[in-house]
């Protein structure tokens, strides 16, 4: 292969990476996952016979799609085992985010939304990303999954009800959402434990995610009062060593939680506009890694 054609293979790839890690993300929920499907799916387009694919893109998505389905189901063994509950990594910006990055995110990727998606078979959850975060036809999925239409119809169906289920869904703008979770970021770090009770749902639950590495509660903890509880207890434990900085979580106003200077957890919020009815706390240090630490 000359130089110019690796070079043209190289840009093809290059301007369609931002869909293809948004693919392989959404179906791992890992930065490092993705990226080791991408860099598959890269090795397999240099060899590939180009001129004879009708469409690069097409090409791109059905590989991403299924290296990232057949990696899905060898983590699937390894995340029953996993000590706690199982919370995606978090993509985290401090600032705004770059059009680069904008692109990566482009649709619906909450920490919420991944946490649901867990409960589904890989098939089921490539079915319902392709069509209802990707807008693919079902024709396409169908022959991406090798599937029939009806098939395919019916996993996206099925992967729908069961997120609407299981999954608190609320339309919120993003302005009130940062609001109020800079009301709350206030609350919890003047420790003020009735200010930030006030701002919970009654039934508000927390996830945390501490893999086995750092301590973490290893149920779904429920109730304002007792949430309230724990960041207040938090506070007074290390007082003045507990700090909070918004950041964008995985595309929505969260907030990063720093104690004694070190990131102790990346935290994304679920509300209905007035009070927050979900918090998703990823405390694990291997998911964290890749946060920029507090200057």
């Amino acid at each position: 292969m000359s130089s110019n054609a690796s070079s043209t293979d190289s840009d093809a790839f290059a301007a369609l990476r931002p869909r293809l890690f948004a693919i392989a993300y959404r179906m791992l929920g890992t930065r490092a996952d993705a990226e080791d499907v991408l860099q598959d799916a890269w090795l397999r387009w240099h060899h590939a016979d180009q001129a004879a694919l009708q469409s690069a893109e097409a090409w791109l998505v059905t590989v991403v799609t299924r290296l990232a389905i057949d990696r899905l189901r060898a983590a699937k063994t390894e995340r029953e085992a996993y000590v706690g509950w199982w919370l995606p990594e978090p993509l985290v910006e401090l600032d705004e985010r770059t059009p680069e990055a904008a692109a990566e995110l482009a649709g619906e990727l909450s920490v919420a939304l991944l946490w649901v998606l867990e409960r589904l078979s890989p098939e089921e959850r490539a079915a319902f990303l392709l069509r209802q975060v990707f807008d693919h036809d079902y024709g396409e999925i169908a022959t991406l999954l090798d599937k029939s239409e009806a098939a395919c119809r019916q996993m996206v169906h099925r992967a729908s009800e069961r997120l609407q289920q299981e999954r608190p869904r609320f339309d919120v703008p993003k302005a009130a959402h940062r609001r109020l979770v800079e009301r709350f970021m206030h609350a919890a770090r003047s420790g003020e434990r009735e200010a930030i009770k006030a701002l919970l749902a009654d039934n508000v639950q927390i996830v945390g995610d501490g893999g086995g590495k750092v301590p973490s509660f290893m149920k779904i903890l429920w109730g304002a009062h007792r949430i309230a509880n724990l960041y207040w207890a938090l506070w007074r434990k290390n007082p003045g060593q507990v700090v909070y900085r918004m950041a964008q979580v995985n595309g929505e106003p969260g907030l990063l939680r720093y104690v004694d200077g070190r990131l102790e957890s990346a935290q994304a919020f679920v509300t209905d506009g007035e009070r927050i009815v979900a918090i998703y706390a990823v405390r694990n240090p291997d998911k964290l890694a890749g946060i920029p630490w507090l200057q």
